[in-house]
Parts: structure tokens; C-alpha cells; sequence
């Protein structure tokens, strides 16, 4: 089949690459010529495990090669994917600027095609607020009566792991009123339900819409929730690992996104979450519960430091509290596997940590450069996690890479002035690191204080 996918970001990327894999072919269209060109060459603009492995596979066979173009190809192709940016307007919503100005082009590039050509399926793949497809729909009739039609089909990729979700999918989501259409994108998704053995979903394209805004909401409020045992577990005495588990155990809930943290971020989360309470609020149907886990999110970023100025024993009036100390902070990253630092909690513990006076040394297997963009030298950085450490005072965890886990801690505690870590995920257990001499915090469970 021949495919077209507008827009080369994270989904778009992942998007092409993979209906590449499953044997069509593929044009990656976008505006930005250096983005083009870098990935006409094999350079992913993005960290994604296994990416430029397939981005370099398909390229050499040519099933699949970028452009800036859009019209040439609108001549032959059968399905095309809108996969552009629907950044956060400041009043919460999604804006939409780019997903309808690609629909006017597409809208005049209809009139390349053959007046007796089956319907070009037009795909809604970006995240978009519920009535888009009709919107989109609007704007390519605008500028053509040709055939089309309008399918919404929601992706539902975890960084990190996204090419296994889109290769394997557990569902596939499609919003389309036509067999024709459903025809086109089954065809295009069977051969990946085949391999995962996933579910196919058609529905009406708002449901399909509101499926993508309710399933981030659902997963936001489970990882918020266990967040708020986990602190209410350390003022108890409880233990946040045996009630994750158990509570995991009973069918109705599950163990999935029980691990308490610092704090959700990237780019879907918390964007997402803005944008369906806005459509709730015009809808007059505030989401309150919604609005609680955003609040209870904007607390949780904050454990860390809360943490770190607990110990230190920072009280507010002093100025520069933490001033001549130094900390080490393994993890810049929103989260382990991907380079993306969108609403990372990171960013504003080392906000806090530096506005207190205090030094910070970073390390990240991935997000450094970024971070180094965002912040210039408000921090100094780490080849290892290892140098990070040297002559810290404590060193803090906000990201749970592997090899953070697999760490020498006897040469993490040599190279710091004082056996403290504050793990903001957990990576180690509290007995162990109580018998190694640590000053150990973790979240949701007892603090061990070393001699």
C-alpha cells in the first residue's frame, strides 16, 4: 500500500518506519528541510530504542524515503496520515493550526488525483481534541469535490518502547464510518494483530477521539493515586511495595503503573490532560477528577527537594540554605529509554536545588544535550554516573535507567563525601542499602539512616 505520513516527530517517525516494516510504501513528509535531510541520511532526530536500526533498514530496501513535498505524492497514494504537532494553547485546549493547515493541503493536492480514484483515506493520527475529524473533514472539502473520508485512529505509544507497542499492539483504534475505510486500515494494521494476537476496535470517530484523551487520563490518575499512598505510606510506617502488590493483585485493578515516582511528564501526559479538561469545562462537565491528579502531579515533582530539604534541615528566611553543598542527579530525561525532557520533573528539582544555592552535577545516558540547550551551564555535566558522584554531597535518582540499577554502589559511596542517596524511583531496597551504611530515601517507604 501506498502510504503518506505528514509530519516526522515522535509518532510520525515511529509511524513511518514501522508501516515500512510491515511492507508498504512509504513517504515521510515534512516542513523542516534539515529534519529531512538528517533523516534521509539515517539520523533520527528523536532517541528511540531500535529506531535508526529500522530507519536504516528501509531506506536502503527504499520502501521508505522523506520529503518535503507534499503534493507530488498525492497523485497515487492510498492513505494518508496527519501526524503533526498539536501543541498546548494557554487556555489548555490542543492547538490545531498545523492539523488544519496540512487538511487545506491535502484539500488542494485532491485535485492530482483521478476523478474515478477510490476515496483517499485521510488519518487523524496526532493526538486531537474529540470533533476533529469533522473539522478536518470541513477543511478538505473546502478545496475539493473529490472523494475522501476522515478516519480517527489514535496512537498509543509508550516512549521507550514504541516501536514494540506499534509493531505488537494490544488494540488497534479506529474511528471511520465507511467498510472502505475500515478496509484501508485493516489492511494496513493486520499483519501487526496478527504477530500480537491484539484487539481491533472500530467505532465512530469522536469515540475514537475521546478513547485516546481517556485512556492517558485513566493511566495519569493510577500513577498520581499510588504517588499519594506512597507519601501516606512513609507518614504510617507502611511499605508502598507489599500494598502496590496486593492491591495489583485483585483482577479488577491490576499491577500496571503502580510504581510510585517523581511525578509524570513528556509530551502526552500532561498535555493531554489540559486539553480534556478544557473540553469538559465547554462542555459543562468539569472533570474533577482530573483536576485533582494534575494538582496532586504539580505536588509530587516537588518530593525530592521536599526530601533534600528535610535532611539538610533548609528553613525558609535563610538565604541560600544550601549554598557550598553539592549533589550529584542521575536521570535528566521525563522518564527511562527516551531523551525527551518535556515536563520532566528533573528540570525543576534542579530548579530548586540551584535557586537554594546549591551545586548540581548531571548525568543521563540520553538527554544531556537537550537538557544543556534548555539550561546552559546553570549545572555542570557528567560523562559517567560515576564522576557525577565525585565529591557530592548526596546524590539524587529522578530517571530509573537500567544501568542506574546495575550501579557499583561501593564506588558510588567511595566517591561521594557521605553515603546519601534520595531515589526518587526506588531502584534499591531500603534493608540493603541499611546494611551497606546508607542514608537511604526512597518514596513510600521507611527512610534508613546511616551511622
Amino acid at each position: 500500500m501506498r502510504v503518506l505520513v505528514i509530519g516526522s516527530g515522535y509518532v510520525g517517525l515511529v509511524a513511518a518506519v514501522c508501516f515500512a516494516e510491515g511492507g508498504n510504501q512509504v513517504l515521510g513528509v515534512d516542513v523542516d528541510g534539515a529534519k529531512v535531510a538528517a533523516l534521509s541520511k539515517g539520523k533520527s532526530p528523536i532517541f528511540e530504542p531500535g529506531l535508526e536500526e529500522l530507519l536504516a533498514k528501509h531506506l536502503a530496501s527504499k520502501t521508505l524515503r522523506f520529503s518535503t513535498e507534499l503534493m507530488p505524492a498525492m497523485g497515487d497514494v492510498d492513505v494518508a496520515f496527519i501526524c503533526v504537532g498539536t501543541p498546548q494553547s494557554e487556555d489548555g485546549s490542543a492547538d490545531m493550526k498545523y492539523v488544519l493547515a496540512v487538511a487545506g493541503e491535502i484539500g488542494e493536492g485532491m485535485a492530482l488525483r483521478s476523478p474515478d480514484a477510490p476515496p483517499l483515506v485521510v488519518v487523524d493520527k496526532s493526538t486531537v481534541p474529540v470533533g476533529t475529524a469533522a473539522r478536518v473533514h470541513a477543511e478538505i472539502a473546502r478545496h475539493t469535490d473529490r472523494a475522501f473520508e476522515v478516519v480517527s485512529n489514535p496512537e498509543f505509544l509508550r516512549e521507550g518502547s514504541a516501536l514494540g507497542d506499534f509493531l505488537e499492539p494490544d488494540r488497534v483504534v479506529v474511528g471511520c464510518r465507511t467498510d472502505h475505510a475500515e478496509a484501508i486500515m485493516k489492511a494496513l494494521y493486520q499483519p501487526f494483530l496478527d504477530r500480537s494476537g491484539g484487539k481491533w476496535f472500530r467505532m465512530d470517530p469522536p469515540s475514537a477521539e475521546l478513547t485516546k484523551y481517556a485512556a492517558n487520563a485513566m493511566l495519569a490518575l493510577r500513577i498520581s493515586f499510588i504517588n499519594e499512598i506512597a507519601n501516606l505510606a512513609e507518614s504510617v510506617g507502611a511499605d508502598v511495595d507489599h500494598v502496590k502488590t496486593a492491591i495489583g493483585a485483585d483482577h479488577r485493578i491490576g499491577p500496571a503503573f503502580l510504581n510510585p515516582g517523581p511525578g509524570f511528564g513528556g509530551s502526552c501526559f500532561p498535555k493531554d490532560l489540559q486539553a480534556l479538561l478544557k473540553v469538559g469545562r465547554e462542555q459543562g462537565h468539569p472533570l474533577m477528577t482530573l483536576a485533582a491528579t494534575v494538582e496532586a502531579n504539580r505536588h509530587q515533582k516537588q518530593v525530592l527537594l521536599r526530601k533534600v530539604k528535610a535532611h539538610f534541615g533548609v528553613k525558609g528566611g535563610t538565604p541560600a540554605p544550601l549554598k557550598g553543598r553539592r549533589f550529584a542527579l542521575w536521570g535528566l530525561a521525563f522518564k527511562a529509554d527516551t531523551d525527551d525532557i518535556r515536563e520532566s520533573m528533573a528540570l525543576e528539582l534542579i530548579d530548586g536545588l540551584v535557586n537554594l544555592g546549591a551545586e548540581v552535577v548531571v548525568h543521563d545516558f540520553a538527554a544531556m544535550e537537550a537538557v544543556q540547550a534548555r539550561i546552559g551551564d546553570r549545572v555542570r555535566y557528567a560523562a559517567t554516573p560515576l564522576e557525577a558522584c565525585e565529591g557530592a554531597d548526596a546524590l539524587l535518582i529522578a530517571t530509573e535507567w537500567a544501568d542506574y540499577r546495575k550501579a557499583d554502589l561501593e564506588a558510588v559511596g567511595k566517591a561521594l563525601k557521605a553515603r546519601r542517596i534520595f531515589d526518587g524511583r526506588n531502584l534499591f531496597r531500603p534493608e540493603a542499602m541499611e546494611a551497606a551504611g546508607w542514608t537511604y530515601h526512597s518514596l513510600g517507604r521507611r527512610a534508613v539512616q546511616g551511622p
